[in-house]
């Protein structure tokens, strides 16, 4: 009893009240962040993950452009029925290199942290024209004029080069082939040798079938590539510190 008295004098108190509860949050706050400078790095590194391709970049930012993630989240949970029916749960390295990451629960359609190589090039510019026509069901608009969007390469090396300063490990040889590397990766007949060197397990393909690239090839680059860059069935989580 006598501590719910003294308690009182807080709650009576709009001053003192405030006071406390700014020591309160201030210590909470040193203590969640104080560790974090003495750690080298928050994330474990896992093998396969990459940068995104000049191409797949692109299609990401054209995703994110569209509000894609309004409706899809990117983020499979630890939980079984999401494990059955997504995948493996979303490791904190797939999304290192995303600004910004896609993680969140709101999925009016179903996630697609593993929709890379789950469906062929063909069903994703189907189902991007006329979603309707694959899934009879689904609410999602169509997004047809992405075929008729011709994109370009001029501006993409400074599209690197804005990720590189935030700490996406971009080299300089990979900004200098960037514009290359862009165009490679959509021409079946290029010389792609420099961009899976400098991009392991990059696809290079037609994405769309058409003969000029657009933001169609694009986006279905880079929803061919989620979920593709670790193996797992290889992978073993480090055990708990």
């Amino acid at each position: 009893m006598a501590i719910l008295e003294k308690h009182k004098i807080l709650e009576k108190n709009a001053s003192l009240l405030l006071v406390f509860s700014f020591l309160v949050v201030t210590i909470g706050g040193i203590v969640q962040i104080t560790p974090l400078f003495y750690l080298e790095n928050t994330i474990e590194k896992v093998e396969g993950v990459r940068p995104y391709t000049p191409l797949e970049l692109t299609g990401r930012d054209i995703y994110v452009r569209e509000g894609c993630y309004v409706c899809h989240s990117q983020m499979i949970r630890p939980m079984r029925d999401e494990v059955e029916r997504y995948g493996h749960y979303s490791l904190a390295a797939e999304s290192m290199y995303d600004h910004p990451f896609q993680w969140g629960s709101k999925r009016t359609g179903p996630d697609l942290a593993r929709v890379g190589g789950r469906y062929s090039d063909e069903w994703h510019v189907d189902h991007l024209t006329d979603p309707q026509s694959v899934v009879p069901e689904s609410i999602m608009p169509k997004y047809g004029f992405l075929s008729d969007r011709i994109i370009g390469a001029q501006h993409v090396a400074q599209r690197l080069e804005t990720d590189a300063m935030v700490g996406v490990p971009y080299s300089d040889d990979m900004i200098a082939a960037a514009v290359e590397d862009f165009r490679a990766q959509a021409d079946p007949n290029a010389d792609a040798s420099g961009m899976q060197d400098r991009y392991p397990g990059a696809q290079q393909r037609n994405f769309d079938r058409q003969p000029q690239v657009t933001e169609m090839d694009a986006l279905v680059a880079y929803l061919q590539v989620l979920g593709t860059m670790v193996d797992f069935s290889t992978f073993n989580p480090d055990a708990p510190r």
